[in-house]
């Protein structure tokens, strides 16, 4: 019965909001009524944290914020869970994607995001997921606390990136396909189903008490973490392979309908 459940994860781009990167117009009707049964809401994203607050800013002192695909996990303003990455491994990871043509870095921190393009076209698509974001003149010369190296590459990086990079880390970091154009770098054990694992012992709710949706290859582990796994009809076709449901598309607001009759009914 999903009258049981006391914890909701929701993916953003291609899930919980539209292509128009829009949330659903019932959104904030149905946060109010999980609130009121206290059912924990998150989102769980490889967006940066910044991002995440500025678009739930009416609640966001009412939701979990599993940020930059787990690496960093916030709650009421301060940070429950981080999985940081040495300074070394993150100076010989920018090396080696550096080396790679028409591809463009973004080094992830605690504190801000970093990149060195002033590329208008690689700008626009970054600042959609980086609300902070410093240009700087050598990622190397910068301090933080780094979480992620977020990759971009608009000819896909399933094709272009993943081969190269996965041989060279995918042994000793966690190498993961987030989205058409990107693919992030993290700690081995790093991952959104890492991080409900992690809530799962803080707010003492169980697997079979956890809901999740999900769209593309870095929703895997969050799915598995989750009895209530959900795939959204847009879903890539690994990820509707692993789930145990199916949920209407992102453009059909398919996970407030799901909520809306599986969990408030």
């Amino acid at each position: 019965m999903t009258s049981s459940i006391k914890f909701i994860a929701t993916d953003m781009d291609g899930t919980l909001l539209n292509d128009n990167k829009q949330l659903p117009d019932n959104f904030y009707d149905v946060f109010n009524e999980l609130h009121a049964k206290n059912i924990i809401f998150s989102a769980a994203s490889g967006r940066q944290y910044q991002s995440l607050v500025n678009t739930f800013e009416p609640v966001k002192d009412k939701m979990l914020f599993i940020a930059e695909n787990g690496t960093l996990v916030m709650y009421q303003g301060k940070e429950l869970y981080s999985s940081t990455i040495p300074t070394s491994e993150i100076h010989a990871i920018i090396t080696s994607v550096k080396a790679i043509e028409n591809t463009f870095i973004v080094l992830c921190g605690k504190n801000s995001a970093y990149t060195e393009t002033t590329d208008p076209q690689a700008l626009e698509e970054i600042n959609k997921y980086y609300h902070n974001l410093e240009i700087v003149s050598d990622l190397l010369a910068v301090d933080d606390e780094f979480i992620k190296i977020a990759v971009l590459n608009f000819n896909g990086t399933e094709q272009q990136i993943y081969p190269i990079i996965a041989p060279l880390y995918s042994q000793t970091h966690q190498v993961v396909v987030s989205a058409k154009v990107w693919l992030d770098i993290m700690h081995k054990t790093a991952s959104k189903g890492s991080a409900i694992k992690e809530l799962q012992r803080i707010f003492n709710f169980t697997f079979e008490e956890s809901m999740s949706f999900g769209d593309f290859l870095n929703d895997v582990e969050m799915l598995k973490e989750t009895y209530f796994s959900y795939a959204m009809d847009n879903a890539h076709p690994k990820i509707k392979q692993l789930a145990r449901f199916h949920a209407p598309s992102n453009n059909e607001q398919g996970v407030m309908t799901v909520i809306k009759t599986q969990v408030l009914k």
